[in-house]
């Protein structure tokens, strides 16, 4: 892409990843080792100074003019701000990484390409490599080639996947109880009659009647609590494999003697 589509991004409204405004883009900041955009001021209208947003991960929207970044907007509320002539310095950025979590070695945002770097005296730029301390000159081209592969970033997100419920319903079932209960039998005794037996007796009918009496069983239901259940949610450690594919740079030379003995 062309320096006028990356300038594209200037006047952009900015977004956080949860969709919610930042402000406009300001300024675009480039790496002047690698070439590549690696902040934006944006104004969010809080701070007298501009707001330095990561520009990794971002995804700029051209048909509605809109950047949407990699970061939460109370990040930008509190993030360090430019105070050093329009330049970050390596302590500066250091910072910057430090805050939002950023891995320098993944900094760079190459959706436009890396930039030629021939910095004017206005021109804003990051510091780039801290190990290596020193901005391009003016002028003066780069003969050296950085080599840039993807890596695979991982993270989780819990979401639902299932529910659970208790159902409560009647079913029916015989029962049988052993209940002990009395009743009364009738059973002949006999008594032999001795001694004067001189009295005198009729001969005739008779009858005597006795009330038998028994236990009866009489069944009643009555509903009373016996049990209580809950759903109890317990969280259980797993773990998933995950896989994807990622490019990797590779550098070939040309007319390179490798003949040639190693410096020591």
């Amino acid at each position: 892409m062309s320096k006028a589509t990356l300038e594209s991004l200037i006047g952009a409204t900015a977004f956080d990843e949860h969709g919610d405004k930042i402000g406009k883009v300001k300024q675009i900041y480039i790496d002047n080792n690698t070439g590549s955009p690696t902040w934006a001021a944006v104004s969010t209208g809080l701070f007298s100074g501009d707001s330095l947003v990561p520009l990794a991960g971002a995804d700029h929207r051209a048909d509605d003019d809109t950047l949407r970044l990699h970061v939460d907007k109370e990040q930008v509320k509190s993030a360090p701000h430019l105070d050093n002539g329009g330049r970050i310095s390596a302590q500066s950025e250091q910072e910057l990484f430090k805050h939002y979590h950023v891995d320098p070695r993944s900094a760079g945002w190459n959706t436009y390409g890396r930039q030629q770097i021939r910095p004017g005296g206005d021109s804003p730029m990051t510091h780039g490599n801290p190990a290596q301390g020193k901005h391009a000159q003016p002028g003066r081209t780069d003969d050296s080639m950085v080599r840039s592969e993807e890596q695979l970033r991982v993270d989780t997100e819990n979401t639902e996947v299932g529910t659970a419920r208790l159902r409560k319903y009647v079913v029916t079932e015989e029962q049988t109880i052993k209940v002990p209960v009395t009743h009364e039998e009738v059973h002949i005794e006999r008594e032999p009659i001795t001694g004067d037996r001189t009295g005198r007796t009729t001969i005739g009918e008779d009858e005597r009647e006795v009330t038998l009496h028994a236990d009866q069983v009489h069944v009643q239901k009555e509903a009373v609590p016996v049990e209580r259940v809950r759903l109890a949610v317990d969280e259980v450690a797993d773990e998933k494999t995950v896989s994807d594919t990622v490019r990797k740079e590779r550098i070939d030379t040309e007319g390179v003697d490798d003949r040639r003995p190693k410096a020591p």
